[in-house]
């Protein structure tokens, strides 16, 4: 938000305020901080980079003319300094001189940039979490944590915030976001993009990533950065499900991988699925990975293949990133993490194990080349498990660490193009699945995506109901559960609690207008003015007579400074209930200051 807006916004609040005291001036200044950072903690900094003029017709519209997107802060933007996470970095670096060059693309593509959001600290975890600039909260789920290194471009864009955002992806840090966020999220593949104007993590693991709620978007923007011309899309020949890998997931397979085998079927026939065992194939195909164990082991008889997939990419992430920034944190002593902290001093020097990575690194993408050839997709979960809750332990538990970390080290490794697509939710969590083409088929990936999702979201709604149909008592039952839990905590003043129950009792049954309205009253006293606005207004779409509904939204957008629309709503009430006493004086005292 800019200064000009952010004062007028103030001076608008502060004049409705005149009459009510100097406590009720103290107090509403206090929720005008909270308004003005209103945007799920995403974002660290705020501007516009515009698009140049349309071409005049008969010319066709930039392919992302309207559009607008954000970047995390570790893509270079002229006049701003790059952040990387950390403060210490910020203090110690100098503004950009020029603007990285995929982002300069996009905004010659026709999109808008609104601005630069939170990433884990250095990029170099994959939980979201960053004690500096504050957790972005998970827009779809808020008690849990987003996931990261990406965190903030991931949530600005399930929150609708903008249309698509950048990122950049070494051990996940795109992909994983996107499963926990329930939004797409492609990481390229490894090389296909200039890497300059970012700043490095793991050159030989790095890939430029971004996230889209929508299919179209996605594509387009893989089109614009690409620089792909036009051609006509591909038929996958080959959609591989990698059996072994879904039965470590905690979640039903009929949630995951039944849904792309069922649509693959309707769309292309059984004769393209095949089925796999990607940890003997890459144990067959990957010899290098012995030799690794060999100095890896550490007394263990034996290291399955995708673990020591996984150990192999964390050695490469923590030599090379201390290879480039070791001498920085040596000199400047930041303040960090203790969690990031630990594990920067788990680095090894061993240069023969680092050149057993970078054959690690060969074999495997000749491999999955071998396997997906030009027409194939392997099929795998994005991750492991669904979202930890926030603080919880289970974020840097090795169990956690490793069985996301096996998945996510396929294309970390191999350097292939991968993307996670959303499939709706199971106990309340995010559910998604991973396609990974071959190395350098970004393209037909793009294509894939874009020609199986209105199947895959038809098949994944299917799933859902029969299995919500078992249990529909039992989640009417939760949700009102949810509901009390959240009436407690707003009335103990835990009103962060208290969202989060209504949150959770609306995804239980999004058909009951009380839960938005108490969600509304919960934002309203936290200063979140738009989110409330949003509640109210599904609110009285599920129920025309909801007085108190209109109330809320008729206080949140006279605090929006929306005056003419909060006369109606205070108005609306008064027919509903000519008694209320509230929406007369409401009403009354907005047509005084304006007559």
């Amino acid at each position: 938000m800019s200064s000009s807006s952010s004062s007028s916004s103030a001076s608008k609040i502060i004049g409705v305020l005149l009459g009510l005291g100097l406590a009720g001036i103290l107090f509403m200044s206090r929720k005008l901080k909270k308004v003005i950072k209103e945007d799920f903690g995403a974002f660290v900094e705020r501007f516009n980079l515009l698009p140049p003029p349309p071409p005049a017709p008969p010319k066709a519209p930039h392919l992302l003319s309207a559009l607008s997107f954000a970047v995390s802060d570790i893509f270079d933007i002229e006049g701003y300094v790059t952040g990387f996470g950390n403060p210490d970095w910020e203090k110690t670096h100098d503004a950009a001189t020029r603007t990285s060059p995929v982002v300069s693309s996009l905004v010659e593509g026709g999109a808008t940039c609104t601005g630069k959001t939170v990433i884990d600290e250095l990029a170099y975890s994959i939980s979201g979490v960053n004690k500096h600039y504050d957790t972005p909260t998970n827009p779809v789920a808020p008690a849990l944590i987003p996931g990261g290194s990406s965190s903030g471009a991931a949530v600005a864009v399930s929150a609708n915030l903008v249309d698509f955002a950048l990122g950049v992806d070494t051990t996940g840090g795109v992909r994983l976001p996107a499963a926990f966020c329930g939004i797409f999220g492609f990481r390229s593949s490894q090389g296909a993009l200039s890497n300059v104007g970012i700043i490095p993590v793991s050159p030989s693991l790095d890939a430029l990533g971004w996230f889209a709620k929508d299919a179209s978007i996605l594509r387009r923007v893989g089109h614009v950065l690409l620089q792909l011309p036009y051609s006509d899309p591909r038929a996958p020949k080959n959609v591989i499900i990698a059996d072994d890998c879904f039965e470590v997931l905690k979640s039903p397979m009929s949630r995951v991988s039944q849904v792309v085998i069922k649509s693959s079927e309707k769309l292309f026939g059984k004769q393209v699925l095949k089925h796999e065992n990607l940890e003997s194939y890459l144990g067959s195909k990957v010899p290098s990975l012995n030799q690794f164990n060999n100095s890896n082991r550490n007394g263990e008889l034996k290291i399955s293949t995708m673990r020591s997939l996984a150990h192999a990419m964390l050695f490469l992430q923590r030599n090379e990133f201390n290879s480039i920034h070791g001498d920085w944190i040596h000199t400047t002593k930041p303040v960090l993490d203790p969690a990031t902290s630990a594990q920067l001093e788990v680095v090894e020097s061993a240069v023969d194990k680092a050149h057993t990575c970078q054959s690690i690194r060969s074999e495997t993408r000749s491999a999955l080349n071998s396997l997906l050839k030009d027409d194939g997709i392997l099929v795998i979960p994005t991750v492991a498990d669904p979202p930890p809750k926030l603080g919880s332990k289970e974020i840097l538990s090795e169990d956690y660490q490793t069985r996301n970390f096996s998945l996510l080290s396929v294309a970390s490794i191999s350097g292939c193009c991968q993307v996670s697509i959303p499939l709706g939710f199971y106990d309340n969590c995010p559910v998604s699945v991973s396609f990974i083409a071959k190395h350098g088929n970004d393209r037909f990936l793009l294509d894939t995506v874009q020609s199986m999702y209105a199947s895959l979201q038809e098949q994944s709604d299917i799933a859902s109901k029969n299995n919500s149909s078992k249990n529909t008592v039992s989640q009417e039952e939760s949700a009102e559960i949810a509901k009390e839990k959240g009436n407690t905590a707003f009335k103990e003043k835990k009103m962060q609690k208290a969202i989060g129950f209504y949150t959770e009792a609306i995804k239980l049954n999004s058909d009951n207008a009380t839960y938005y309205n108490n969600r509304a009253a919960a934002y309203l006293d936290v200063g979140s003015f738009l989110q409330a606005e949003a509640d109210c207004s599904t609110a009285i779409s599920l129920d025309k007579k909801n007085v108190k509904a209109y109330l809320r939204r008729g206080t949140a957008r006279e605090m929006l400074g929306y005056y003419k629309e909060a006369i109606e709503d205070f108005r609306h009430a008064l027919v509903l209930e000519p008694t209320n006493k509230r929406a007369a004086l409401s009403a009354d005292r907005l047509k005084k200051l304006f007559q």
